[in-house]
């Protein structure tokens, strides 16, 4: 899986009240198997507490995938 991904990171913000999540974007090269995809993401999801969010194939081979979790703040309680 050498190069097989990128990520950029990025926080979105949502209505107040609402909740909010940070989405990440990882590219998967036409030569990662749907295997190592699958290994990937599932890493992610349970060490990083990602979800998937999307998903798309492009018709070269290439998978876009978008990852998204809840944004957790902590408020002070002093």
């Amino acid at each position: 899986m050498d190069g097989a991904r990128t990520g950029t990171a990025s926080r979105a913000g949502a209505r107040t009240g609402a909740a909010q999540y940070e989405y990440r974007q990882v590219t998967l090269d036409p030569s990662t198997s749907r295997a190592q995809a699958r290994t990937l993401l599932t890493e992610e999801a349970e060490y990083g507490r990602w979800e998937l969010a999307r998903t798309l194939l492009y018709a070269g081979g290439r998978r876009r995938v978008w990852l998204r979790r809840k944004i957790i703040r902590v408020r002070s309680t002093l």
